[in-house]
């Protein structure tokens, strides 16, 4: 009998059995369940549809609006008005207001509020960004959120694993990001569809926290039901300090079955763009230094983390942006701006003509802060380009890690630091 991955391990821990194969039909206790201003409405009136008395616990159910906040306008108000509401009648501990929020996907983690081992669940697709910490997470519809806010249990078919190996050491100036996006470019947007994306290898043991978290970020770009990333000591000085309960590190057996393996050397690849209208038209940063843009935007739960800025404001310390191009800024967090503004991090991008928002999804989605024009283009350290995503459906959003970002917000067209005198 073959051993079981990470993600069949907490699954079966989850729903009581030894173990699971990939296609069971299980139904497992949750750790935690998530919704945003968007999803949370949905779910908040689905909730009170099928008749339920009360929350299965106060303290697993996370409310956080995030993606018109601040409230942009009238409908956005009374979306987030339904989870204030909510919130306060069944006394929840976990509703994150503007001024103590941030983009869900940077602030749990960042609060320990998801910890390896956990079986998540959120009414968002990213949800899979928590697979980093070594947790099955997985996007829902606001619907399973619904009932799971009643029960505290979901349904689930345990998923296929596929492995990605990556060996090699990494070029300057790429990072997790420059990694999903050749994985993606590699295997297609439904290249890993329902399957569970495990990253291992030399290259990802000795990758920061905030590098895995992009890439787990990204798995559902490719299909993924998940992104996971095996737990080690990398995992445990980011989880200590932060853990709000206890937490497990779950292993994959050496004999355990998977459905695909690809290697890749790490040190091959270089900065990356996805070219509109999919996060799989991948090019090198270097062949599109001819794409002039108008727009640049640094943050969202993919690249908007503390590391995120510092890299961009290495990149324009002491530069402008050009006249032709807007650059907006966005902390993930609150805490991710207190600490950006102790740095003087946010002064630089201020000093180079940037705009620094508070903690919003905003653009990521073409939300607000930041919508593009008819004919517009934007390069973003954000997650999706599809058609209209960020504005007008004949604008083109491009994608990047937030180096290349920075250096083409100087140079008014993509490009790379380097042209920037930067080795």
């Amino acid at each position: 009998m073959s051993g079981m991955t990470i993600s069949e391990k907490i699954l079966a821990a989850h729903c009581g059995k030894d173990r699971v194969y990939p296609g069971d039909l299980i139904y497992a206790r949750l750790d935690l369940i998530l919704a945003n201003d968007i999803t949370a409405p949905i779910a908040i009136k689905e909730f009170q549809k099928i008749g339920a008395r009360d929350v299965f616990d106060r303290q697993r159910i996370a409310f956080i609006p995030d993606h018109f906040t601040p409230q942009k306008d009238i409908k956005a108000a009374e979306q987030c008005k339904l989870l204030r509401d909510f919130s306060r009648h069944y006394n929840l501990g976990l509703y994150f207001e503007v001024g103590r929020m941030g983009i869900e996907h940077a602030l749990l983690p960042e609060q320990g509020l998801v910890v390896p081992g956990d079986l998540v669940i959120g009414a968002d697709s990213h949800t899979c960004t928590y697979g980093a910490l070594g947790a099955f997470a997985t996007g829902v519809g606001s619907t399973d959120v619904a009932a799971a806010m009643a029960t505290g249990e979901c349904w689930f078919k345990v998923p296929e694993s596929m492995k990605f190996i990556f060996y090699g050491g990494l070029k300057k100036w790429v990072g997790g990001k420059d990694l999903i996006l050749h994985v993606i470019g590699d295997i297609g947007v439904d290249g890993a569809l329902y399957r569970a994306m495990e990253f291992e290898g030399e290259t990802i043991r000795s990758l920061p926290m905030h590098g895995r978290l992009t890439m787990c970020n990204m798995a559902i770009e490719a299909g993924g039901k998940t992104g996971i990333i095996v737990p080690d000591e990398i995992t445990e000085e980011y989880v200590r300090p932060r853990a709000k309960r206890p937490y497990k590190f779950y292993t994959s057996d050496p004999d355990a079955s998977y459905v695909e393996t690809r290697e890749y050397d790490a040190s091959k690849i270089e900065p990356l763009v996805a070219c509109p209208h999919l996060p799989s038209n991948i090019k090198p940063a270097r062949e599109l230094t001819h794409i002039t843009i108008n727009q640049v935007v640094i943050g969202s739960c993919t690249n908007g983390r503390l590391e995120d800025l510092r890299e961009a404001a290495m990149v324009i310390k002491g530069r402008k942006v050009h006249p032709d191009v807007r650059m907006i800024v966005i902390p993930a967090t609150q805490q991710i701006y207190k600490e950006a503004m102790k740095e003087g991090l946010l002064e630089i991008f201020i000093e180079a003509e940037a705009v620094v928002s508070t903690p919003t999804c905003g653009p990521c989605l073409g939300g607000h802060m930041g919508i593009l024009a008819k004919g517009e283009r934007a390069l973003a350290t954000t997650n999706r380009n599809f058609v209209g995503r960020m504005g007008h459906p004949e604008s083109e959003v491009y994608l990047s890690n937030p180096a290349v970002a920075a250096a083409s917000a100087v140079l008014g067209r993509i490009g790379l630091p380097e042209e920037l005198g930067l080795r």
